[in-house]
């Protein structure tokens, strides 16, 4: 069995994007791994280089910025990177520049490709997320953030990435994946203020025009951490490659836990009640066809 990762970056040093940190992750599995480096105005491509490794195969290329509906041009960049996957690799392990996988659950991943090699109801793996937020001690919850999706898929299939690469489909249905008892941890939110300023400004680039932009641009250094529906203490550890980012953060996270609750209405306080009880997230949205 062969594994290939691939993934997407560009401007990574000036958005503050972990990639090395995203991409040696999952790397000890893999036996190639595809970097698509767009035409980045730092040193991206120099940060890929550098991490020394064989398996890595960079392909340059263009972003196309007419794609800012939705967030096409990541769907674009991520088929792109997908296509460069040699031919005779059986699965196909995405990971983005903001997330990482705590080598614990590497083993167990790996033990599942296999498994489903052969197993044709099985086209790919959904996995569990953890949504940081604010700083490396705390994880957010929202109905607005997804806490499942597609980061394996089997190299051989029409695999197309979906709307803004947040998960793939094959000729536009649902894929049918197996969920697996592994997290995607996501670090995009876990920056200073001024950084996840920087960072919305930069991502609705990719999502709306320029008068929309000029009209609804962040112009302050103070974030306003009220994205999160909830806010828990995280109790585990972080992946390897994340201890020296938190030694190294330089900025005090504090909230009221109080207020992240008050917030809600009296629907979102009544479906979080049902997901805390009885596990199920009522009216959630499946980019996937889960196959028990």
């Amino acid at each position: 069995m062969k594994i290939a990762g691939f993934t997407f970056i560009r401007n990574a040093i000036i958005n503050d994007y972990a990639i090395v940190e995203a991409i040696t992750s999952i790397l000890p599995i893999c036996d190639e791994f595809v970097v698509a480096v767009g035409d980045s105005e730092d040193e991206t491509r120099k940060l890929i280089e550098n991490i020394n490794s064989s398996k890595i195969k960079i392909i340059d290329t263009v972003w196309d910025m007419s794609l800012r509906e939705g967030g096409k041009t990541f769907a674009a960049e991520t088929d792109k990177a997908f296509d460069a996957i040699s031919k005779d690799m059986d699965w196909a392990f995405y990971i983005q520049g903001d997330e990482c996988v705590h080598e614990k659950y590497l083993p167990l991943i790996k033990k599942e490709m296999a498994d489903n090699l052969h197993n044709s109801k099985i086209e790919g793996m959904l996995f569990k997320y953890v949504h940081f937020y604010g700083s490396y001690d705390y994880y957010g919850e929202s109905r607005r953030w997804y806490r499942r999706e597609i980061r394996a898929i089997k190299r051989n299939l029409n695999v197309q990435s979906y709307r803004d690469a947040q998960g793939f489909r094959i000729d536009d249905r649902k894929i049918n994946v197996k969920l697996i008892d592994a997290y995607i941890y996501h670090f995009g939110w876990v920056k200073p203020p001024a950084g996840l300023v920087n960072k919305v400004n930069n991502f609705n680039t990719f999502y709306h025009d320029d008068s929309w932009l000029q009209e609804n641009k962040i112009s302050t250094e103070e974030f306003d951490y009220g994205n999160a529906d909830r806010l828990l203490k995280f109790e585990g550890t972080l992946p390897k490659g994340y201890q020296s980012r938190k030694e190294k953060m330089n900025w005090t996270f504090s909230f009221d836990p109080t207020k992240s609750s008050k917030k809600l209405n009296f629907r979102r306080r009544f479906l979080a009640w049902v997901e805390d009880k009885f596990g199920v997230r009522l009216f959630e949205y499946k980019n996937y066809k889960k196959i028990n």
